[in-house]
């Protein structure tokens, strides 16, 4: 897909699989802006984090194809979509990813387990301006519409001003009627985490088997710079994310550690 009259090419990906409803909106979304290339899972990866397919080839298929919009379907995970179109399946770099919308959330650590922001992360990598969007409500027939003038302020901003090379935006939306919705805010990552439970069972055949469960422990509720409490206000949370890990302060406290090796001595 080439520049045709300086309109923008986007790629939309998510890990819902392709016959999600978060998707379809989003596609009908960025096809306002730009043209599309949509590259999806056949079935949810959700969970899939930063996950990529090594020992098996992935297979895809193209399923539509028209001047303006491209959509291919692939056996694999979110990052593998996004490296498979950015590598081979385009002949320039997206001018931006979208993706999303997820069903649930992936405000606080759920970042860090999310295929949705995980694309958006690969995306960054690559120095694609990327947007990963969550909607917190997990029903397949969730209600999309009304976070849409939002979703599509975002997007122009960002084609519009850029964001650093190495950042994407994670950001989530409120299952709120549209009337309800305050606005958007630009807020840092909730420290809270999930405490995990196994629901352990046994099938007919005597074997253990279990389901993951839990629940999410917010550490600091009275925050009001995050985006849970974001969130729990009925604003839209939009957190930048680097794909730099470093920890910076305490890397400058580390110097102590370091150590020079020198024939058979070791001196610090």
């Amino acid at each position: 897909m080439g520049k045709r009259n300086n309109r923008p090419l986007i790629l939309v990906t998510n890990d819902d699989g392709y016959k999600s409803k978060g998707i379809s909106k989003l596609t009908e979304i960025a096809m306002t802006f730009g043209d599309v290339l949509v590259m999806s899972a056949t079935e949810s990866q959700s969970g899939k984090s930063h996950s990529i397919t090594i020992k098996d080839p992935i297979r895809y298929k193209l399923i539509d194809d028209t001047p303006e919009f491209r959509r291919y379907i692939l056996k694999g995970t979110p990052v593998d979509g996004v490296k498979l179109a950015t590598c081979s399946l385009l002949d320039r770099k997206p001018d931006l990813l979208l993706s999303g919308v997820n069903h649930g959330t992936n405000s606080s650590t759920s970042v860090v387990y999310s295929g949705t922001m995980a694309a958006a992360i690969e995306g960054a990598i690559h120095h694609i301006p990327s947007l990963g969007f969550s909607l917190l409500d997990y029903r397949p027939d969730a209600d999309f519409d009304a976070a849409e003038p939002f979703v599509k302020q975002i997007i122009s901003n960002t084609l519009e001003k850029g964001l650093p090379e190495g950042t994407c935006l994670n950001v989530n939306i409120p299952a709120v009627p549209r009337e309800q919705i305050r606005g958007i805010r630009v807020c840092r990552q909730t420290n809270g985490y999930w405490k995990e439970q196994f629901d352990i069972r046994e099938d007919p055949r005597g074997a253990n088997y279990s389901w993951l469960t839990g629940s999410f422990f917010n550490r600091e509720p009275e925050s009001q710079d995050t985006d849970e409490w974001a969130l729990q206000n009925n604003y839209l949370a939009v957190v930048p994310v680097k794909t730099d890990f470093t920890d910076y302060e305490l890397l400058g406290n580390m110097e102590e550690w370091e150590t020079t090796r020198t024939g058979d001595e070791t001196k610090s």
